[in-house]
């Protein structure tokens, strides 16, 4: 099931949004949808490495050199 959302977007964006929909050659629910797609997955991704960093610090794993010398 599909939902249509409206939005308003600065004159600035707008023209960003129209030049790369015309390079890329896809619509604007396309390049919008895959545009949102990226922004939660790196926002998950945050959200998970915030909690992940937090217990590995409660561990006194505090840098990535700490990471590879406990799995090497």
């Amino acid at each position: 099931m599909r939902q249509t959302l409206t939005i308003s977007l600065p004159v600035g964006i707008k023209k960003v949004l129209d030049k790369a929909v015309k390079d890329e050659g896809v619509s604007y629910s396309d390049l919008i949808r895959e545009s949102l797609r990226e922004y939660l997955f790196i926002r998950r991704f945050r959200t998970l490495r915030a909690k992940m960093t937090a217990k590995a610090q409660k561990q006194g794993i505090l840098s990535d050199e700490d990471v590879f010398a406990l799995i090497s």
